[in-house]
C-alpha cells in the first residue's frame, strides 16, 4: 500500500471515529484539546457565522467539524461510496450498505449525489440538538424513500430491514426472521389514522408524540445514526 493510500485509509478511519463521537454525543475535550484545536484550525470556512446562526453548534464546534471534514474530504464533498465505507466500520458484524444508502440520501438534501459540509452539519444539528418535531420531520424524510410526501408500508419495511441487517447476526436478543415485518405492522397500525394505506407527516408526528413506545423505538433508530 502506498503512503498516499495509507494516509487516505487512516483519514477515513479518523473521520469515521469523529463522526461516531459527534453523533453519539461523546465529543468531550479538555482544555488542552481545545487549545490544540484553536492552534491547528487556522482556516475558517466561508459562511461560518451563517452556519452558526442556522445550526445549534458553536463556532468552535463548527471549526472542529470543518477540520475533520476538510482533512478527510479535501474536495469538500463526500460521495456515497466513501460514506458507506465510513459508516460500515461501526457495524462489522452486519451489512450497513443499504442503510447507509438511505441515510446518505437523507443527508443529500440537494439531490446532488454528494454531501457538502453544510449538509453534514445541518443534519447533525437536527439529530443531536433539534426539537422533537425537527427530529421527527428528519426521520419522516428518511423513511419517505421516494420523497413523495408520504410513507407507505413498503418504504418503512425497506428502512427497518436495512437497520436489522446493519445490526447483524450478533444482535441480542437474537431477532426473529419476521421481526422487521412485525415492527412495521405495529407502527403502521398506529400511524395510519385514516387507513388510506399511507402515512402523512402530520400523522407520523402525531402518532409518535402520543405513543411512548414509538418514541422509544424512534430513539433507538436515531442512536444508530
Amino acid at each position: 500500500m502506498t503512503g498516499c493510500a495509507k494516509r487516505c485509509k487512516q483519514g477515513l478511519v479518523k473521520f469515521a471515529f469523529t463522526l461516531h463521537k459527534l453523533v453519539t454525543g461523546t465529543l468531550i475535550k479538555d482544555k488542552a484539546d481545545d487549545d490544540l484545536e484553536m492552534t491547528i484550525v487556522c482556516h475558517r470556512p466561508e459562511g461560518l457565522d451563517q452556519l452558526e446562526a442556522q445550526t445549534n453548534f458553536s463556532k468552535r464546534e463548527l471549526q472542529v467539524l470543518y477540520r475533520g471534514f476538510k482533512n478527510e474530504c479535501p474536495s469538500g464533498v463526500v460521495n456515497e461510496e466513501t460514506f458507506k465505507q465510513i459508516y460500515s466500520q461501526f457495524f462489522p458484524h452486519g451489512d450497513a450498505s443499504t442503510y447507509a444508502h438511505y441515510l446518505f440520501n437523507a443527508f443529500d438534501t440537494g439531490h446532488t449525489g454528494s454531501i457538502k459540509f453544510e449538509d453534514f452539519v445541518t443534519a447533525l444539528s437536527i439529530l443531536l440538538r433539534g426539537s422533537v418535531t425537527e427530529k421527527l420531520q428528519w426521520t419522516f424524510n428518511l423513511y419517505d424513500i421516494n420523497r413523495d410526501g408520504y410513507i407507505n408500508k413498503e418504504e418503512m419495511t425497506d428502512i427497518v430491514r436495512a437497520i436489522y441487517d446493519m445490526m447483524g447476526k450478533y444482535t441480542y436478543p437474537v431477532l426473529k426472521t419476521d421481526a422487521p415485518k412485525q415492527h412495521v405492522d405495529a407502527f403502521f397500525q398506529k400511524m395510519d389514522k385514516n387507513r388510506d394505506g399511507v402515512v402523512t407527516l402530520d400523522e407520523f408526528i402525531f402518532s409518535c408524540q402520543e405513543d411512548e413506545n414509538i418514541m422509544r423505538s424512534l430513539q433507538l433508530f436515531e442512536n444508530v445514526i
